[in-house]
């Protein structure tokens, strides 16, 4: 005699997709208010790569980006659409991800696409200035 296959459903649903927003290493980080986006990104071959997980959004509408000192900010809103009384597990409204930019990072010349529910934005780094200053002491007469 088989056993019917269970699908087991979260306790408490709201407290699992918040959760599931955080990194790993995160124990507790507060969404303040929104979801949070999540991201891959790398430094490689001269610029900044990172990609934002945003499905079901339209990017020309739904998306916005905004760079403001050396931080790049996405956000996102995802409507929901009641067609059925099923059980819906998507996340529906305001989705949104700060990232500080590498150092060089050149602001100016930031691209974006949007692919399959993949946000790819591409910052090219220049050679950053000098953070180290050498300061001249003078001395007191």
């Amino acid at each position: 005699m088989s056993t019917p296959a269970v699908q087991r459903r979260p306790m408490w649903p709201e407290i699992s997709d918040f959760f599931a927003g955080l990194p790993a290493w995160a124990n507790l980080r507060p969404t303040l208010g929104g979801h949070i986006i999540k991201v891959e990104d790398e430094v490689k071959d001269g610029e900044y790569r990172l990609k934002a997980e945003i499905p079901g959004v339209d990017p020309e509408k739904d998306v916005d980006i905004t760079v403001r000192d050396g931080v790049l900010t996405i956000r996102s809103e995802r409507s929901e659409t009641k067609e059925s009384n099923g059980r819906s597990e998507f996340s529906y409204g305001s989705f949104a991800r700060a990232i500080t930019l590498p150092p060089g990072a050149d602001d100016d010349s930031i691209k974006a696409s949007y692919d399959k529910g993949i946000l790819t934005v591409t910052v090219p780094l220049k050679e950053p200035a000098a953070s180290e200053k050498h300061v001249a002491i003078e001395s007191a007469k």
